[in-house]
This record gives structure tokens, C-alpha cells and sequence, in this order.
């Protein structure tokens, strides 16, 4: 739980430094955090203002300038049934890193990769319909794996794996 500073601080530092991207968090998975904390981080490395939050751990204000921002990174026990929350969290700009979530797929590699593009581009889809992507995220991907046998299979590889631990970042940490 200690590891020297606050991710807070890491963030920040690895902005001033010129970094391009960072782990951030994923809020589902097995690296879970605090979900308004690690929103409050992503904000913090994305965005080029920041208003004080500390319900989300931002304990100033941050003008940013024109400093470039720096893409949050999810991963860690990520798969398909995930998808419409890592939507929803992360939005557009960032990088979602689906290791076992791929190379787990029982056809192999490929299908794997084929099944979580499938269910990214059906969550953007339904997001930018104005679908609620919280409350209808399990029917938006058994919808799409109606048409595409590699999420089908995907859905039933991962629809038991379920991860439950305490967040290790929090705000008293």
C-alpha cells in the first residue's frame, strides 16, 4: 500500500516530465481503485484545467497551460464484460491493455483481439447514441455477440471472473 508517494504526486510529476502515458487505474479489474479518486487522476493527466474536488482527491486547482496531457493506461484482469464501464470511465483517449483478457479467448490470440474490439466499438456506439452505458452495459454485449462469435465466446470464457479486494489508493492514504 505504501509505495513512497501518492499516485497523485507520480501523476503530476510525470506530466511536468513530459510523459506520454501511465498506469492509472481501471476502477473494475483486479487493479481496482477508489472510482472518484481514479477519476480525479485521469482528469489530472488529461484534461489542461482542473478544479479543486477533494471528494475526488484534487486538493487545488490545476491549470495545466498548454503542458501536454498524459494517457491514462487500464489494465489488469480486464476482459469483454468490463468493456462498457472502461467506456464510460475513459472515454476516448486512452490505451485499455487486454492481456489475459485476449490471450485467454479459447480460440486463440486473434478471436480474443476480435472479441474486445467488437465490444469497444458496440460501448462507443451505444454511448454515443445516449445509451447508459452503467445500466445497459451486459445487454449492449450480448447484443453485439449475437453477431460476432468471437464475443459470444469471450462472454462465456470470462462471465464468472470476478475480483473483490479493498482499493489501496484512498483518500487517506
Amino acid at each position: 500500500k505504501n509505495h513512497g508517494m501518492h499516485f497523485r504526486v507520480l501523476a503530476k510529476a510525470l506530466r511536468l516530465s513530459g510523459g506520454d502515458h501511465i498506469h492509472s487505474g481501471t476502477v473494475v479489474g483486479k487493479l481496482e481503485g477508489e472510482r472518484d479518486i481514479t477519476l480525479g487522476f485521469v482528469d489530472l493527466l488529461r484534461d489542461d484545467f482542473v478544479e479543486k474536488d477533494r471528494s475526488r482527491g484534487i486538493y487545488f486547482t490545476q491549470d495545466w497551460v498548454s503542458l501536454p496531457g498524459v494517457i491514462p493506461v487500464a489494465s489488469g484482469g480486464i476482459h469483454v464484460w468490463h468493456m462498457p464501464a472502461l467506456t464510460e470511465i475513459f472515454g476516448d483517449d486512452s490505451v485499455l491493455q487486454f492481456g489475459g483478457g485476449t490471450l485467454g479467448h479459447p480460440w486463440g490470440n486473434a478471436p480474443g483481439a476480435v472479441a474486445n474490439r467488437v465490444a469497444l466499438e458496440a460501448c462507443v456506439k451505444a454511448r454515443n447514441e445516449g445509451r447508459d452505458l452503467a445500466a445497459e452495459g451486459n445487454v449492449i454485449i450480448r447484443e453485439a455477440s449475437k453477431w460476432s462469435p468471437e464475443l459470444a465466446a469471450a462472454c462465456e470464457v470470462w462471465k464468472e471472473i470476478k475480483f473483490e479486494f479493498q482499493a489501496m489508493d484512498t483518500l487517506d492514504s
